[in-house]
């Protein structure tokens, strides 16, 4: 896959997020929960000042200059990547997870706060609490390539 497309499905899926969370931010209380397929996703305004599970949510400035240094450290890694010859998967892992860092570490400086607003209803109280982002799915799912096109490079080795 080239470099350019991948670079541009970065840059796409990181301004999607931001679109919807100013979407959410412009559109829904923070006690307002909207519900879709069945019930099962929940639509909720949640600030995050912290990291993952509000980790260091009391040292903000911390939160953002550590989230813009691992952004900028991942795009370069990202770009070194993607002029190397095959390894796809892990190609599309790093974009993923390029577009997740940027899009949270946008709304870190711009906001304050990262907004996430997906939740999932479950048969377990705490897990139904938790919400996420798409940048947070993307940062997953990407962490997720990587490592798979990892175990399996180093078994072809």
């Amino acid at each position: 896959m080239g470099i350019l497309v991948l670079i541009s499905i970065t840059a796409a899926l990181a301004l999607l997020d931001i679109a919807i969370k100013s979407t959410i931010e412009g559109y829904m209380t923070r006690k307002e929960e909207r519900t879709a397929c069945k019930g099962k996703l929940i639509l909720r305004k949640v600030y995050n000042r912290g990291f993952c599970m509000e980790l260091l949510e009391d040292r903000p400035e911390t939160v953002k200059y550590a989230s813009a240094y691992a952004a900028v450290l991942l795009t370069i890694y990202q770009l070194f990547t993607l002029m190397r010859k095959k390894r796809c998967v892990k190609k599309i892992g790093l974009s993923l997870m390029t577009a997740g860092a940027w899009s949270n570490t946008f709304d870190r400086w711009l906001r304050g706060y990262v907004i996430d607003y997906v939740g999932f209803q479950t048969k377990w109280k705490e897990l139904t609490k938790l919400t996420f982002n798409l940048g947070d799915f993307f940062i997953g799912a990407g962490s997720f390539l990587v490592l798979l096109s990892t175990l399996f490079h180093d078994r072809k080795k």
